[in-house]
């Protein structure tokens, strides 16, 4: 019987199999050497609490927020789950991103969720004209949630989010998208038979403190220069009038928002303007509609307007209007801020129960403007072009 013989490497092999080694020894020492995971300092933001007499006030911070623009759920969903989270989501047809409110699973059970959307819904809502009178087909919604206390069953709140048409021309569009979110809030704490309940409503409403809607919004008087930008936007888009020409043509925008924000300087293009047929209220008429809600309060105003008082020196937006623009000043300085756009577009409004008035504890402070230079989003600022707004309210 013969045997085999043992297996005998080249000098070839052996060269190559020692070079092999010595490669996988310098990986190992490289790695060794390689640093760890990449750590971000956090711009530091801090907290502002504001005393209160009422020394029966809970203080344990209210765990629900609103985002705006939501995306990947997949990779943002799972995470919630981790942090003991229920959520409520919903977007516009065929969007790529929509509203989500989120509410922590021990404090909060979901009672009831209403979604609205802006392009079927009518102003006209007690008079039998079902006309939508929009204009511009925008796919914007706004969510509503109504979320009963799992500690008592005679609290809860209402809160609602959205993210309303961003062209900074369309300020028809975003007032009637702003009243329409607000009859149905108000509408649905009725429904739920919630009106000892507070109401939040919370978001990006592409609008800033000294515009029309803001104004009305909290009962302003119309100045001219609100009603000189009204004007132009009485307009309706080929989205909603195929017949409206929609040749190519310079700063032609998109059907949506997807892709919102380049230029705050763009002009209205593919519209006409509106006929009496389109269903789009004049002036007087939306004055006389916004006049039919209850005021409500903003969170940021009424915190920052008391911090400055008690010689605070936040900054606020109201530095930057003239004694004549008479909206709420003391909106924070700016929350959003890029290259193109630095304003005042997110806010917490608040409509009180009807027995009692909602306390505002604590807010975020504003982040300062050398921490968002250049421009936002940034690594260890701001993943989002805007900043976040938190406040504590007790009732």
């Amino acid at each position: 019987m013969s045997g085999k013989k043992s297996f005998q490497p080249t000098p070839e092999q052996l060269a190559l199999a020692q070079q092999k080694k010595e490669q996988r020894a310098a990986n190992r020492q490289v790695q060794s050497q390689s640093p760890g995971p990449v750590q971000v300092d956090l711009v530091s933001r801090p907290w502002k609490p504001i005393p209160i007499a009422n020394d029966e006030i809970v203080h344990n911070r209210t765990k629900i927020m609103t985002w705006n623009e939501v995306d990947r759920l997949d990779k943002l969903l799972p995470m919630l789950e981790l942090g003991g989270y229920s959520h409520c989501y919903a977007s516009g047809p065929a969007k790529q991103h929509g509203c989500l409110i989120a509410f922590k699973k021990a404090l909060y059970s979901l009672q009831a969720q209403h979604t609205v959307e802006y392009d079927t819904s009518s102003l006209e809502h007690n008079t039998g004209n079902k006309r939508p009178g929009n204009s511009f087909r925008t796919r914007n919604i706004g969510l509503i949630v109504s979320l009963k206390s799992n500690t008592d069953n005679q609290r809860g709140l209402l809160v609602a989010t959205t993210h309303l048409f961003w062209h900074p021309k369309y300020t028809y569009e975003r007032i009637r998208q702003m009243a329409i979110l607000v009859r149905e809030t108000l509408t649905f704490r009725q429904v739920q038979d919630a009106q000892t309940w507070p109401v939040i409503v919370a978001g990006d409403f592409n609008f800033t403190p000294n515009d029309p809607a803001y104004a009305l919004l909290f009962h302003k008087p119309l100045l001219p220069q609100h009603e000189e930008t009204i004007a132009p936007s009485y307009v309706v888009h080929s989205s909603v009038d195929p017949s409206v020409s929609t040749s190519l043509l310079p700063g032609k925008i998109s059907c949506d928002d997807e892709s919102e924000a380049v230029d705050p300087d763009r002009v209205i293009t593919n519209a006409r303007p509106a006929r009496a047929e389109d269903g789009q209220l004049s002036v007087c008429q939306i004055v006389d509609l916004y006049s039919t809600f209850p005021k409500p309060r903003s969170a940021y105003h009424d915190a920052i307007t008391l911090l400055r008082n008690q010689g605070d020196s936040i900054p606020s937006f109201g530095s930057q209007l003239s004694a004549l623009e008479h909206s709420a000043p003391n909106e924070p300085e700016y929350t959003s801020y890029t290259h193109y756009w630095k304003s005042v577009l997110d806010y917490i409004f608040i409509f009180d129960p009807i027995d009692k008035q909602v306390n505002v504890s604590g807010i975020l402070a504003p982040m300062s403007t050398a921490d968002m230079e250049p421009g936002l989003p940034r690594l260890g600022v701001s993943g989002s072009d805007h900043t976040s707004l938190v406040t504590e309210i007790s009732w």
